[in-house]
């Protein structure tokens, strides 16, 4: 069965220039928060017609440098599927960074209201641990996500 392909504009797409701005402002936000290291970023979005799609970045972060682990292609459908899950064009997305250095730890935020929030970090582990209870592979250290700025909100008004 093919994999679900990521939302693509159409007539009514609402994925606005503003949106865009919002996943570049969160890209922006969330590898400097991450820190050095080798990361995975996962994005899972439940499309408006019941499928799901999700889309994988792997990026490196170093001091002063950035590598993209993937091709041109595969970074756009990780953008665009951030876009769309900014804008609202889904309903349900989620964003998990996973880091290898001694260990395998991970962190994850919700897409609410245009931007993405720390998950509950209790739930978010008993999330990895469900998914991973028959995995041979090493466990996860879950940890909690940092708070990523928003460009255009106050600090009174950051969640």
């Amino acid at each position: 069965m093919p994999e679900p392909e990521v939302p693509r504009p159409d007539d009514d797409a609402p994925a606005s220039g503003a949106a865009m701005g919002r996943a570049l402002h969160a890209l922006t936000a969330l590898l400097p928060a991450l820190g050095e290291g080798s990361h995975e970023l996962n994005i899972t979005a439940d499309r408006t017609d019941g499928t799901e799609a999700s889309a994988d970045l792997y990026v490196s972060v170093e001091p002063g440098s950035l590598r993209v682990d993937h091709s041109d292609e595969e970074f756009v459908q990780f953008f665009m599927l951030l876009t769309f899950a900014l804008d609202n064009s889904v309903r349900d997305a989620v964003l998990v960074a996973t880091t290898a250095d001694a260990g395998l730890r991970a962190c994850g935020w919700d897409v609410r209201a245009g931007w993405l929030h720390p998950m509950d970090t209790h739930e978010f582990h008993v999330a990895v641990t469900s998914c991973s209870a028959d995995d041979p592979a090493p466990p996860v250290l879950v940890c909690h996500a940092p708070v990523l700025r928003h460009p255009h909100r106050s600090t009174g008004e950051r969640s």
